[in-house]
């Protein structure tokens, strides 16, 4: 049997495709896994329960008389791009605790939540904003948001519970840059600043698969699968159309693969800590694209009674090919 791969970041633009292939995978047998796309079962995770749940803090601190803390209103972008850095720092330790298979035990989800999200601001010297809320108040957002944040909790503790051997994990995010921008993406915008936010335990192991769509095509689906009651749904939000031009109007996945000084890979140069020094580490990170631009996953947010053979054809085929590519380059 062929090594299987580790980790694979699956980095998009929004709406691209790339909860459709996951839930594509999760539908699939275990030989089908192995055999055809060279992959145990799957764990996964994802930054899009943190966008959520930061909305829905702000919804919170707007009922309490407060401003917003993260985003310039509910259907508007971040206050602070470093926010991007902060998610990835929120993944950086669901996968350390999802290695230790670390169980979360305490007395309430979302005042945890509030902590680790003043914590990841810390971490890229951002404000934290939840630490300087009176007492009173944060109680009674936590008393509004604990349902909300207890499911999430729940979903990393289970995970974290499940044996890990013979897995591999899947990590989604989308990032990119304006619309019309020119490359190199200006930090912290783009999957470069991403890779440089990751962890380098991540690094180590990690491949790219990347859905490939256009971003005028990316909008379209975007308004296509949002849903009124959708917004916690990772099939089914809608990201608002100034976020949509204004944070993912182009993305830098083509820039980089150009730019690697190894084919097939992206070059990711970072400074780790080696001891009681620094020093510089370079990670070749091996990355196929899915070509989506003809739209081959739509279908599989219905429901799976209803795909029809020649559309699983078609998405079978070409994640196969990417898959391929991407344990050659591995190995």
């Amino acid at each position: 049997m062929s090594q299987l791969l580790d980790t694979i970041l699956l980095f998009s633009l929004p709406a691209s495709g790339k909860s459709e292939v996951r839930r594509y995978l999760a539908s699939l047998t275990p030989d089908q896994c192995r055999n055809d796309f060279h992959m145990g079962p799957t764990l996964q995770l994802d930054d899009y329960p943190y966008v959520h749940l930061m909305h829905r803090i702000d919804d919170e601190l707007k009922a309490n008389g407060l401003g917003y803390a993260y985003y310039h209103g509910p259907n508007r972008p971040f206050r602070d791009n470093w926010t991007w850095a902060v998610l990835i720092e929120l993944l950086n330790e669901d996968y350390a605790n999802l290695m230790a298979s670390r169980q979360t035990e305490v007395a309430g989800a979302a005042q945890h939540l509030f902590d680790r999200l003043d914590a990841a601001h810390a971490k890229v010297g951002l404000p934290e904003y939840l630490g300087d809320i009176p007492h009173r108040l944060r109680v009674r957002m936590a008393e509004a948001l604990e349902a909300e944040c207890r499911a999430e909790l729940d979903v990393l503790n289970r995970q974290n519970a499940q044996d890990k051997a013979g897995r591999t994990l899947v990590i989604e995010a989308a990032r990119g840059g304006a619309h019309g921008s020119a490359f190199p993406l200006c930090p912290p915008h783009g999957y470069d600043t991403a890779f440089q936010t990751l962890s380098p335990a991540i690094l180590e192991t990690a491949a790219v698969l990347y859905v490939w769509v256009d971003p005028a095509e990316s909008r379209r689906k975007n308004i296509e699968r949002g849903r009124p009651d959708g917004q916690g749904s990772i099939l089914h939000h809608s990201v608002p159309m100034e976020v949509m031009l204004g944070q993912y109007g182009t993305d830098d996945m083509a820039w980089l693969m150009e730019q690697s000084d190894r084919p097939g890979t992206i070059r990711v140069e970072r400074i780790v800590p080696a001891g009681d020094r620094y020093e510089t580490r370079v990670y070749h990170l091996p990355v196929a694209r899915f070509d989506n631009r003809n739209d081959l996953t739509t279908f599989v947010r219905e429901d799976q009674k209803l795909w029809k053979p020649a559309d699983v054809l078609a998405i079978h085929s070409g994640l196969k090919a990417a898959f391929d590519q991407l344990a050659t380059a591995s190995r």
